[in-house]
């Protein structure tokens, strides 16, 4: 589907619509599957913190689904199709498997961490290079997510640093 556009009066060059395109898609791709992480942490904690990080998780999976909307309807506003099926986010997506099998509160504070630190460090590249393609619009979004981000690793980190302080 890559490269497919439709008809815009939206003023960026095409060739860099396309670009823009492109690179919104990956991160869409991981976007989603961050999503679907913190699903699975939200679903298969246990713990004495079980309450806390369930409902954290929650609220993060609640965050990236606006992270994902934001990315996927900038394409479409852009000419393009979102790619947002199970089997292209599978495909496409550069972040670190999710353990399967974790259970413990330290276990997927430690895995969301590095999702979400994984997926700041991509979406802070998209704003740079969305940038260098003058979509300030694009690199805007970018920075939204990339905030935001920021705020529920320092939320989920905060976790592992109790856990860490012992009287």
């Amino acid at each position: 589907m890559a490269g497919t556009t439709y008809e815009t009066l939206n003023d960026l060059p095409e060739s860099a619509r396309a670009q823009v395109i492109d690179l919104l898609n990956e991160r869409l791709a991981d976007a989603i599957d961050l999503q679907t992480q913190m699903k699975q942490a939200h679903w298969n904690v246990k713990g004495p913190q079980f309450i806390a990080l369930h409902k954290l998780f929650d609220e993060i999976d609640e965050a990236v689904e606006e992270y994902v909307d934001l990315l996927a309807e900038r394409v479409v506003q852009l000419g393009g199709i979102a790619e947002g099926t199970a089997r292209i986010v599978a495909e496409r997506s550069e972040l670190p498997e999710y353990p399967p099998t974790i259970a413990t509160g330290e276990e997927h504070v430690w895995a969301v961490s590095n999702a979400l630190a994984s997926f700041g460090t991509r979406i802070r590249r998209a704003i740079d290079e969305t940038g260098d393609l003058d979509d300030s619009d694009s690199a805007d979004i970018c920075t939204e997510i990339s905030r935001g981000v920021d705020k529920w690793l320092w939320f989920v980190e905060a976790h592992a640093e109790a856990a860490k302080i012992k009287p």
